[in-house]
Order: structure tokens, then sequence, then C-alpha cells
């Protein structure tokens, strides 16, 4: 007798509910490998290749994407279940890749899955693993994990964090337009100016906005977030956008219709963001304007959201 499918349904549901929040990120993002990447780049492959295997017992130290990961995978110490995982996603092979796993190991990061490409993309993975987001050091890898419609960033910025990672919440802040949104409204304001794009909004303030690259990384994130009660949650959130009144009350209603809360919401007018990233002590901000990517990173991990008609005009 075959099973009623809708007796099916409610199951599949509540696993898909209860996966954990997924991040694959690169061995250049997690590690800093500046030294293995100059003997590459220099030396050649095989150069690189003995390198590695010369040094496989010494712990890489930590990248711009370490402490970020560290914070993200301290979660499941407060819980009775897994609620991240991290993947290690490698244009390593395996063989050269062996140094990263037991950087691993010796940092005691709880990372046990991982892609090794062999100077291929790891990108065509991504999905495969189910990635909520990824994380990289290159940007063309980015871009290709964009055009499957996962949330992605090229990390730039500080290795350091700002300060000691025990105990405070992770904080994730995150700009509007063209990353948490789509670029409906920035491109009225680049092809029309500050008063039409003004305009626009208010005249445009019951309608939703539609979902940019990182709108189910926020939602994935809020549901994590539902799993804490509010006053002992491990994750904070921010919206950051140099949006200002009258064009803030459609993201509002945007993110009311999406039913995602974000903790924090700075509408700044135009005000330059990093003084604002520094008092919210973010522990990574996503923008997809170079610009701002560039005066924030030298004081917070920052990554650059290739997405968008400003990178379809200034490609990085």
């Amino acid at each position: 007798m075959s099973s009623n499918p809708q007796t099916q349904q409610p199951e599949t549901q509540a696993t898909a509910k209860e996966s954990p929040l997924t991040v694959g990120i690169s061995s250049t993002a997690l590690f800093d490998l500046s030294v293995s990447n100059e003997i590459y780049q220099q030396q050649g492959l095989e150069a690189y290749r003995h390198y590695q295997i010369s040094q496989e017992d010494t712990p890489l130290e930590p990248g711009d994407g370490y402490y970020l990961v560290e914070k993200l995978l301290n979660i499941n110490k407060i819980s009775d279940k897994p609620l991240v995982e991290i993947l290690l996603l490698s244009r390593n092979s395996a063989d050269t890749g062996l140094r990263v796993f037991n950087s691993i190991r010796a940092h005691d990061l709880g990372i046990t899955r991982a892609a090794f490409c062999g100077g291929e993309s790891p990108y065509r993975y991504i999905k495969a693993f189910g990635c909520d987001l990824f994380l990289s050091t290159n940007a063309e890898d980015v871009r290709q994990a964009l055009a499957q419609n996962i949330a992605a960033a090229t990390l730039l910025g500080r290795t350091r964090p700002l300060k000691e990672s025990s105990g405070e919440p992770l904080k994730l802040a995150f700009d509007g337009d063209s990353v948490l949104f789509s670029d409906e409204a920035e491109r009225v304001y680049q092809q029309r100016g500050l008063d039409a794009f003004s305009e626009s909004e208010l005249d445009r303030a019951n309608h939703s906005l539609a979902g940019g690259p990182f709108k189910t990384f926020l939602a994935a994130l809020h549901r994590l977030q539902q799993e804490f009660p509010q006053s002992q949650n491990p994750i904070r959130t921010a919206l950051v956008t140099a949006r200002g009144a009258p064009a803030h009350e459609r993201v509002i209603r945007t993110l009311r219709s999406w039913d995602i809360r974000l903790d924090e919401s700075l509408f700044l007018g135009g005000m330059e963001k990093t003084e604002f990233l520094r008092a919210f002590e973010a522990d990574i901000f996503f923008d997809d304007q170079a610009t701002h990517c560039d005066r924030a990173s030298p004081h917070i991990p920052t990554g650059h959201v290739p997405h968008g008609i400003t990178n379809a005009k200034h490609p990085s």
C-alpha cells in the first residue's frame, strides 16, 4: 500500500527546518596562506607543493575569516544539537591541503567536511553541500556562487578581532540594497538621481522589495536566533544602510512581510558607515559597493558582494 503524501510532508519540512546553518569557506579565507601563495606565484606549482608538504606539521596562522568561523562554531558549544556547520572548500589538492586539515586540528576547529579541487574552483560543490553562505578571497569563485543564488562574499580586511571573542555575541552587519534586497531601488538612484529615488521609494512604500542575494542567509540566521531567548542570544544582526527617511519605510515593511527581525537598523542618510560599524563592533560587514568595503576593511572584517548594478558597471 502506498504511503499518504500528506503524512510525509510535515516530516520533510521539520527536517529542513532543523538543518544547521551551513557556511563554506576557502582555505585562503580561513588561514593566512600569503607565504604559500607567494611561493606559488614566483616559483610555480611544484615548489608550492614541496613547501606545503615540508610545512604540513606547522599550523597556519588565522586568516581574515578565522575569527568569524570560531564564533560560529562556538554556538554549537551552548546547544544540545549541532546548529552550525563549517565546510572547507579549497582549490588545493588533498596532498597540499593536508596542512590545512592539520591546522584545523591544531586550532581545535570542528570542521570535518571538505572539498579539495586540485586547482579548480570549488563553486560547483557549494550547492551540493547545502551552503547558506560562501566566503572566499577569490572574487571569481564568489561570483560563480552568487550565480547559483547562494549568498557569497569576497573577504577583505583585518585578521584580528576587535576584542576577545569569549562570551561576546556574533555580530553581523548588512548593507540593504543589492545585498539583503534586490538592486531595483539602487538602479533608480543611479539612473535618475536622489530625488527620483526618494519619490519612488515613498510611492512604493507598501510594495515589498524583492530579495537580494543575502535574503536566504538572513532568514537562516533568523531561524538560528529563534533557538535562543533574546536576552541570551549568541547572534546579533544589524542593517547599516545609506538610506534615510523617507526611504526607510519600504525597508521596514519589506522585512515585516518576510517575517524577519533585525536586531538593529541604522538609516544613515548618506553618512559614512565605518564609525557606525566600529560602534556596533561588527565581526563582519557585507556590502556591494567596493568604496564602502575599502573604507571599512582596515577596521572591520568585510565581505564584498559583487552583485547588482554597481558591480555590473564597475566589476571588482
